[in-house]
């Protein structure tokens, strides 16, 4: 389990990335493809086409930090849409995913949420 201060929100993006991209290249993808601030301190998940390979880039008190991963065999379940740029996920819904876990197939229990103000 990753854990993460509450205020830390993950953002997936929903287009396949070139992994060959580094800092500059997904701090890019960041700005204007997801519209969002880089430096707010949260993860921004990033999937290549065959999704065998992850990139989450974040920041990190005084500079950028990647963290990357490449199954040696299988598929994370990192879904993939024309329509949205951006999906915002739970720390947890990213530890699944990261363990294997298809989402899209979990079935979620009813548990409390406090409603926004």
């Amino acid at each position: 389990m990753i854990h993460l201060p509450a205020s830390v929100r993950v953002y997936l993006a929903m287009a396949p990335c070139d992994m060959r991209r580094s800092f500059d290249g997904l701090f890019a993808l960041v700005q204007e493809s997801l519209a969002l601030d880089a430096f707010a301190g949260h993860l921004f998940v990033f999937a290549n086409k065959r999704r065998d390979r992850v990139k989450i880039l974040y920041w990190e008190r005084d500079g950028f930090a990647i963290w990357a991963k490449r199954l040696e065999e299988g598929t994370y379940a990192m879904p993939f849409s024309e329509h949205e740029t951006s999906q915002q996920i739970s720390v947890a819904e990213l530890g699944a995913i990261l363990s294997g876990i298809d989402l899209g197939q979990a079935k979620r229990r009813k548990r409390y949420q406090r409603k926004a103000a």
